[in-house]
């Protein structure tokens, strides 16, 4: 509970804290040391927190409303200075005339602005603030039970501001709940000015009511009820009143004067009984969550030590494995052995990734629930009202994200590896694991012989053709070069008899991945070959063929490539705008120009379902950057979606729309901002795409009947930065 008692600007516990608009609380000094000065025409409207404060600041803590315009000096921006806590505050500046003062919250960064009463305007939060006296004392009496059962036993309270060797205290502000002696209050609290209008009181009471406290139940902070909390508008006026259309205590003159005439208000009492039976249900729902997390946590840690052993396990069966075959199983025992260490690392970095995830999310959520609780045992509606709304927005929130399938592991202990001995020692070089993680590459291989040199031969497929001179032999296909990665596949070959007449060149054929015919993809000399914009999820047969002046030669055994299940793509430099910037290892883009250009991405789409993602890392000023596919031929240097080569949707911070052709359809509310992330869904299954913002749908199916290759593609200007996700699952609640 301790982070939720601690001021977001010195990272200190709260002392005298005010609520801000945004329900969001910081120190008074605090305050003053963020509040700005800005030129008047730069000035936000005016902001004040609803709520109550009965305590008044010393003028100084006024800024003013003046320029310094007049005074024949321009203005200048104080040099920004950094907290204890790391965030960012300006030194404190004297009020200059005709200058609009204002206060940034450190936490949600919303700006507000103060009315002539400065930082008065905001309410003080008494209820946090008893919450962190009561917590203060209850630690000081845990670290020396000793001192506190002396000092509650003697009833005597000291004052708070002396130095060395603090005395009785005589007097007791109520406003500002300090302890003086005489002399200390005529230094610190004298009664003139703006101190004028707070009211002393006698200690004793005070100190009665603590003592009767730490008898009944232990140390704490004086029982005594707090003077119920005044209206901002009329410091006479306690709260009786909450406002439902305001959320905001009020009293009966902000109701006669119409200020409120016209909203619906309700008692404070049932009001306080609402909400408090609102945080109480919420929090519910947390416990039962941060019950499911340590559990959960205990899960993983298991999980952790059944992969350390099966991982030992898996690497003595295999090296046992190895070890049987003949010298040439020990050139892919290595590598073997290296792809299980990466499985395991794999499995271990994820389970411990979740541990620590969900560690920090429990810390946060059990910080929270106590807090919640310690707010539950106070009596002050109003104080209570001021803040509740706020937390159970953030219970629900913190409920929200222990969502289905968080608490679930993200991999399993065993390893979904096989390998097999059975197999004759010509099909060594061909062993490998069936399933591999970071590149999709599994070649299946069928009737293989090895020769001398360890690589495949392979027998002619159509005996009826010569396979001696002087036609060429059938070429060996290099199988250890061959591999398969995203929708490319790469072939190698060589031939090792010698032919009488030269090798003119080489034949490699593929079929369309169905099973169907076989089509030439490439003719010339080279031995190696990398064939693109194949379809993904797709098994392609291979073959290739040599030829020379006296004729063509049989063909290579076939080889089975397997191409990716799902894309991993970059954007293109080479399609890109001469004013877009790529970093990143080409994943991040930006642009030079204050007008809409277009990059598109490596990957070519012409069958399956994929998806994928641009995190927003930047944006500045409401621009309208737009997202989708399009035809490698699509215009440039304009916004996507406004040539009849491009599909799109471009989006600000408030809607959307789709557009194609230059025609825009279906306009939806919701826009984006610096860290949202814009899904893409291209689904050439059912021949549509959808697009999704921050996991959501986003609007209905944007364009149906699609046909053809596209590339996925983006147009943005200077105002915005992205960067491309890819590789990730179709989302599931897509809706028609």
């Amino acid at each position: 509970m301790e982070e939720e008692l601690k001021c977001p600007v010195c990272g200190s516990l709260f002392k005298e804290p005010v609520l801000l608009p945004c329900s969001h609380n910081v120190c008074l000094p605090c305050a003053r040391n963020i509040t700005v000065q800005t030129p008047e025409g730069d000035a936000p409207v005016p902001s004040r927190a609803s709520g109550s404060s009965d305590y008044d600041y010393l003028d100084m803590d006024k800024m003013s409303l003046y320029s310094e315009t007049d005074s024949g000096y321009g203005s200048y921006t104080p040099c920004q200075l950094k907290s204890p806590n790391g965030v960012r505050v300006f030194p404190a500046l004297v009020p200059h005339p005709h200058r609009h003062c204002s206060l940034t919250c450190p936490l949600c960064h919303r700006s507000v602005s103060l009315d002539e009463r400065g930082l008065r305007g905001f309410p003080r939060n008494r209820l946090l603030e008893a919450i962190v006296s009561r917590y203060q004392q209850n630690r000081a009496a845990s670290i020396n039970t000793t001192t506190t059962t002396s000092s509650s036993s003697s009833g005597a309270i000291k004052c708070q501001l002396c130095d060395r060797n603090p005395v009785d205290a005589t007097v007791m502000c109520e406003q500002c709940d300090v302890y003086y002696c005489s002399s200390c209050q005529q230094r610190c609290h004298p009664s003139r000015g703006p101190l004028a209008k707070h009211r002393l009181l006698p200690p004793q009471s005070q100190a009665a009511a603590a003592a009767g406290a730490e008898g009944a139940g232990g140390p704490g902070p004086p029982a005594t009820a707090r003077k119920p909390a005044t209206c901002l508008d009329h410091e006479a006026e306690n709260f009786s009143m909450y406002c439902c259309s305001c959320r905001a205590p009020v009293c009966m003159k902000c109701l006669e004067e119409g200020k409120h005439a016209k909203h619906e208000v309700k008692t404070l009492p049932m009001m306080w009984k609402q909400h408090k039976c609102q945080l109480s249900q919420a929090l519910n729902g947390i416990s039962d969550k941060a019950k499911d997390a340590k559990e959960f946590l205990v899960l993983l840690k298991n999980l952790l030590q059944q992969i350390q052993e099966n991982g030992v396990e898996f690497e003595a069966c295999l090296v046992a494995q190895c070890d049987s075959l003949i010298e040439a199983l020990t050139r892919q025992k290595a590598k073997l052995l290296t792809k299980v260490t990466k499985e395991k690392e794999y499995k271990l970095k994820v389970v411990r990734d979740q541990i620590t995830h969900c560690t920090m999310k429990l810390r946060q959520t059990t910080g929270m629930m106590e807090f919640c609780l310690e707010v539950l045992k106070e009596n002050d509606p109003s104080g209570f009202l001021q803040i509740s709304d706020a937390l159970i927005k953030r219970v629900a929130s913190s409920q929200d994200q222990w969502v289905k399938g968080a608490l679930e592991p993200k991999v399993g202990p065993d390893f979904d590896l096989t390998v097999s001995t059975d197999s004759l020692l010509q099909t060594i070089l061909q062993l490998d694991f069936c399933q591999g993680k970071d590149v999709q590459e599994c070649l299946l291989l069928n009737h293989m012989q090895a020769a001398d040199s360890g690589e495949a031969e392979v027998e002619p497929e159509n005996p009826g053709v010569e396979s001696g001179p002087p036609v060429p032999v059938a070429p060996l296909l290099q199988l250890e070069k061959c591999c398969s990665r995203n929708n490319s596949a790469t072939l190698a070959w060589r031939v090792t008899a010698p032919c009488t007449s030269p090798i003119e060149g080489y034949i490699l054929e593929l079929d369309d991945g169905n099973g169907g015919q076989y089509r030439e993809v490439y003719v010339g000399k080279e031995t190696v070959c990398t064939v693109d914009g194949l379809h993904f999820n797709s098994s392609y047969n291979a073959r290739v063929k040599a030829y020379n002046a006296i004729g063509v030669g049989p063909y290579s055994k076939t080889v089975v490539l397997k191409t990716s299940d799902v894309a991993w793509f970059t954007f293109d430099p080479s399609s890109a705008h001469r004013d877009i910037v790529l970093t990143n290892e080409n994943q991040t883009v930006s642009c030079n120009s204050y007008d809409d250009r277009v990059v598109l991405g490596t990957a070519a789409f012409s069958k399956g379902v994929h998806y994928w993602e641009v995190s927003i890392d930047r944006y500045d000023n409401h621009p309208d950057p737009a997202f989708g596919v399009a035809r490698i031929n699509t215009v440039k240097d304009m916004m996507l979606g406004k040539d009849d080569k491009a599909w799109a949707m471009y989006v600000d911070n408030n809607r959307s729309w789709f557009m194609h052709n230059n025609s825009h359809t279906n306009r939806a509310e919701g826009g984006i901002s610096k860290g949202a992330n814009v899904g893409v869904l291209l689904d050439l299954v059912k021949r549509t795409l959808t697009f999704f913002i921050n996991k959501q749908q986003h609007g209905p199916t944007a364009f149906d009947n699609l046909d053809g290759v596209f590339v996925p593609a983006i147009s943005l200007n200077r105002n915005v930065q992205v960067t491309l996700l890819t590789g990730l699952e179709v989302p599931k609640n897509i809706k028609q």
